[in-house]
């Protein structure tokens, strides 16, 4: 039987992207890990995901997680657009939401480059992050200037750009080919932020890099 009702899922997912619903489609990923599949590097052996995790008092990312690599532990911060935001204009000028999403992201960055301290107060060791954005649909992203654009901000920013279609993919995997998702089905649903500190703490893979980062 499988963790997810997906015929459920997939009904309110669709809705939320009707709607053009930010809150509801965050509602939806932090019950449904399966739905970041394609955003997970490492596809198997994964690592739970932690919503809404705070930082600098006002500042929060909507999902993260842990890539424990042999090279040190990149964590992954993630923010959460609406599936139907406007992202360029037709002059093809990127539009005053999407340029906010991006600055939100680089504000991340900022903080941490200012105050390397909290990378470990918050996260236990840090060797990278790596910072995404997903935003707008698939069809948007696909013209030229897109392109071209979505390129320049992941090879100078560091931030890796997708489409809210993402979610969708997922589904679809999980329809047909339920058996890729078992590492998901360990981790079923989102952390609290509450519970990031515990994590880390009882992970084995993290202290040595607790010891020297």
């Amino acid at each position: 039987m499988s963790t997810w009702n997906l015929r459920k899922v997939e009904k309110e997912l669709k809705k939320s992207f009707e709607d053009d619903s930010e809150v509801d489609l965050l509602a939806i990923l932090k019950k449904n890990s399966f739905l970041f599949y394609p955003l997970y590097s490492r596809k198997y052996g994964i690592q739970p995901n932690f919503a809404e995790v705070s930082f600098a008092g006002k500042m929060r990312c909507d999902f993260a997680w842990l890539n424990d690599n042999s090279g040190g532990p990149e964590w992954v911060l993630v923010e959460i657009e609406k599936p139907k935001m406007k992202l360029f204009s037709k002059n093809g000028d990127p539009s005053a939401e999407l340029n906010h999403a991006v600055e939100q992201v680089k504000s991340w960055d900022r903080y941490f480059r200012e105050n390397p301290s909290e990378k470990s107060r918050i996260f236990g060791a840090v060797s990278r992050f790596k910072y995404i954005l997903v935003a707008g649909s698939r069809e948007d992203w696909s013209s030229e200037k897109a392109i071209k654009w979505r390129a320049y901000h992941n090879d100078n920013y560091n931030i890796e750009i997708r489409s809210c279609d993402i979610f969708l993919d997922a589904i679809k995997l999980a329809n047909n080919k339920f058996e890729e998702l078992w590492s998901f089905e360990e981790n079923p649903i989102s952390l609290k932020d509450s519970q990031l500190e515990k994590y880390w703490q009882e992970y084995g893979y993290m202290d040595i890099f607790r010891k020297v980062l």
